[in-house]
């Protein structure tokens, strides 16, 4: 095909390009010797290949893509920048995944271990609730009330930088807020005030600030020592700054 047939051709679309093939088959390839079978193809066909032919199946095969992943901390597997969840109890494990063009079906050996509607959005996560831990399914079920009342309880600062995130009219922040709330377990509420109090004063409500100001210890700062080394640029003046008048001269 590709040395015998394409070379200098021209199609003016698909059925031109059938028809110079099936042309090109019957009166020209398929009538002279072939150089491994030294058979005429057509011939070959005729009297050897067509009665080794089945019929096609009633339904067409389904094409798939085949790889394997392993389970990540949070139950989820990921496959083309999109994740799909599995039973917790598979963390760490490596599965099968099946992708087809509607579908994904994950598989630990032979058995069959969940299965979604195949995302085609690059970061898009589909979870099936049973599929978490148990605390992971209560933090599922708190709804926008609960996070308030949640963050009301730890202090003022909480509930200010929760209510900030619920603000946000185009997407609720819910997996944000979760994680703000969470934080209390590790550090524990006073500690997450003050962070929130930290973050809300510079004009960065958001989990990762939280959460970055709570790794680095800057909640038991005081908000004048928050400046780094260059704060002194602006209360004692550039260290290349000149007037206007040198500037001039």
């Amino acid at each position: 095909m590709k040395r015998g047939f394409l070379p200098l051709r021209e199609f003016r679309g698909l059925a031109d390009a059938n028809r110079q093939i099936h042309a090109w088959v019957m009166n020209e390839a398929g009538s002279r010797i072939h150089g491994t079978t030294r058979e005429m193809p057509l011939k070959r066909f005729a009297e050897v290949e067509r009665s080794l032919l089945i019929s096609l199946p009633d339904v067409p095969p389904e094409l798939a893509v085949w790889a394997k992943g392993k389970v990540h901390r949070d139950a989820h597997v990921q496959f083309e920048q999109s994740f799909y969840s599995v039973p917790y109890r598979l963390v760490g494990q490596e599965l099968w995944l099946k992708a087809t063009d509607t579908m994904v079906t994950l598989y630990r050996g032979q058995e069959s271990v969940a299965a979604h509607v195949r995302l085609t959005r690059p970061g898009g996560r589909c979870t099936v609730d049973v599929h978490l831990p148990s605390a992971a399914q209560a933090w599922q079920l708190q709804d926008t009330q609960w996070c308030l009342a949640c963050a009301e309880q730890i202090g003022p600062a909480c509930y200010a930088l929760v209510h900030a995130l619920f603000g946000d009219k185009v997407l609720i922040k819910m997996r944000s807020v979760q994680g703000v709330l969470r934080l209390k377990e590790k550090y524990g509420a006073v500690r997450l005030e003050a962070a929130c109090s930290r973050a809300n004063h510079y004009g960065t409500p958001h989990y990762t600030a939280v959460k970055t100001i709570l790794q680095k210890g800057l909640d038991q700062l005081t908000l004048l020592n928050a400046f780094d080394a260059l704060a002194s640029t602006y209360t004692e003046g550039g260290r290349f700054c000149r007037n206007t008048q040198t500037i001039l001269q």
